[in-house]
C-alpha cells in the first residue's frame, strides 16, 4: 500500500487510516499543514467545539451565510451513509470529483512519510481546508477535543462553544472542567458560549482566557448567550435546537450580518431528531445529554427505541434517562469491535425492566426513535432503505 499512496484514490487512501487520532501525534497534522497552507489562501474560521450540538450550530450558521450569498464550508464528521456529507459546500455536499481533485492535489503537495502517517481524520481536515481555498467562511466542527483536535491547526477567528458535558473521558478529562478547558483551549481570538447545564463551564471559560493570555499573548474576548427564548424556530425542528439557533444568531450578530430568522426555515439537520417519516425519528445523538434532550422532546409519550451504542459510552445512564418514555427497546445488530456487548446491554435492560426484542419491525401505529450512534442510523436507514432526496 505504502509505494501506491502517492497514486491510489481517496477511498483507498482512507481504507488504510487509523480513525482516531491522539495528542502525541498533534506534530504531524500540523507540519502537514505548515506546507499545505502556502497553497491555498485560508478564508475567516469559525471553530465549534462543544459536547452536543456541533453539527446542528455549524449547519444551522453555514445555510444562513450561504443564504446570505456568502461562500462557505462546513466541515462535520462522522458521517452517515456517504463521505462526501462530512464536507457541505455552498448548499450541497462535495461532489466526488471535487474530493478527488483535492486529493490528489494533497498528496503531490505533501512528502510521503507525512502522508503515511496523518490519520483519517486528520486526512479530511486537511481536505477540508484546502477545499475552502478563497471562500468567505469556513465552518471547522471538532472532532473529539479541542486543543489537540485536526481542526485546531489552524487559527481561528471565532470559536463558539456549544454544551458541555462528560463524554470521552478517557481522551479529555474526567471533570466537565476539565473536558471544558481541552476544548476551550481551542480559542484563539473571540470566544462566544452558548447554552450550559453547568456553571462551572461559564467560570472555566474565565480561567482559560487568562491561561491563554498569559502563555500565547493572546487577547480573547468572551460574550455569552444568556437569552435562549429570544428568538422562535420553525416547528419542524427539535425545540431543543432552539438554543443552537440563539448561539447561531450571536455569531451572525458578531460577524455584522443582519438577521432573518425564515432564513433558517428550509436548513436540513441530517440526523438532529429528523422525522424521516410520521412515526419515525432519528438522531445521531449518543450520550447522556442527548438522552435528556430527547426525553422532553418526548415527553408524554411512549416510544419504541431502536438502539445500541459503543463500548466507551454511558449506555446504562443514557437507557436510564430514557425509561420513562420507553415502550419496548428494539437492539440493532451491528458488526463492529466498537459496539456494547450486546449481553450487558440485555441484563441492563433486564435490571431497568425494559421489553426488549431484536426483531425489527416498524408498525403505522406506534412511534419510533432509532437512537444512539451515526452507526446505527447508518444501519437502520439501509434496513429500511430510506433515500434522502
Amino acid at each position: 500500500m505504502q509505494e501506491n499512496l502517492k497514486s491510489c484514490t481517496l477511498e483507498k487512501f482512507l481504507e488504510h487510516k487509523t480513525l482516531y487520532y491522539d495528542k502525541i501525534d498533534f506534530s504531524i497534522v500540523k507540519n502537514s499543514w505548515e506546507i499545505l497552507k502556502n497553497h491555498i489562501k485560508l478564508p475567516f474560521v469559525i471553530h465549534i467545539v462543544g459536547t452536543n450540538g456541533k453539527g446542528s450550530t455549524g449547519r444551522f450558521l453555514a445555510h444562513y451565510l450561504y443564504k446570505k450569498e456568502y461562500k462557505v464550508l462546513h466541515y462535520s464528521s462522522p458521517h452517515i451513509s456517504k463521505f462526501n456529507e462530512r464536507i457541505w459546500i455552498n448548499g450541497s455536499d462535495v461532489s466526488d470529483n471535487n474530493l478527488e481533485e483535492a486529493h490528489k492535489k494533497i498528496q503531490n503537495i505533501l512528502p510521503l512519510e507525512l502522508l503515511q502517517k496523518l490519520t483519517y481524520f486528520e486526512y479530511t481536515t486537511l481536505i477540508a481546508l484546502f477545499l475552502s481555498s478563497n471562500f468567505d467562511y469556513i465552518v471547522l466542527e471538532a472532532g473529539l477535543g479541542g486543543e489537540f483536535d485536526a481542526t485546531n491547526v489552524v487559527e481561528n477567528n471565532l470559536s463558539l462553544i456549544t454544551t458541555i458535558d462528560l463524554d470521552h473521558q478517557s481522551f479529555l478529562g474526567n471533570s466537565v472542567e476539565e473536558i471544558a478547558r481541552t476544548k476551550m483551549r481551542a480559542c484563539n481570538n473571540h470566544m462566544i458560549v452558548g447554552y450550559q447545564i453547568h456553571n462551572k463551564v461559564k467560570l472555566e471559560a474565565f480561567k482559560v482566557k487568562e491561561q491563554l493570555e498569559q502563555e500565547f499573548g493572546y487577547l480573547i474576548d468572551i460574550t455569552f448567550v444568556e437569552e435562549f427564548e429570544k428568538y422562535t424556530i420553525n416547528d419542524k425542528f427539535a425545540k431543543y435546537l432552539k438554543r443552537n439557533l440563539h448561539l447561531v444568531i450571536e455569531a451572525l450578530k458578531y460577524l455584522k450580518i443582519d438577521i432573518d430568522i425564515k432564513l433558517f426555515d428550509d436548513v436540513t439537520l441530517q440526523g438532529r431528531c429528523q422525522k424521516i417519516a410520521p412515526n419515525i425519528t432519528i438522531d445521531v445523538g449518543h450520550n447522556p445529554l442527548a438522552a435528556q434532550v430527547l426525553k422532553s422532546e418526548f415527553e408524554h409519550k411512549k416510544i419504541i427505541l431502536i438502539y445500541n451504542s459503543y463500548e466507551d459510552k454511558d449506555y446504562k445512564e443514557v437507557l436510564r434517562i430514557l425509561k420513562p418514555i420507553i415502550k419496548e427497546l428494539i437492539i440493532l445488530e451491528i458488526e463492529d469491535k466498537r459496539i456494547a456487548n450486546k449481553n450487558n446491554l440485555l441484563n441492563i435492560c433486564k435490571d431497568y425492566n425494559i421489553m426488549t426484542t431484536f426483531n425489527l419491525e416498524i408498525k403505522e401505529n406506534e412511534e419510533y426513535l432509532v437512537f444512539g450512534s451515526f452507526l446505527v442510523i447508518e444501519k437502520f436507514l439501509k434496513l429500511i432503505g430510506f433515500n434522502e432526496k
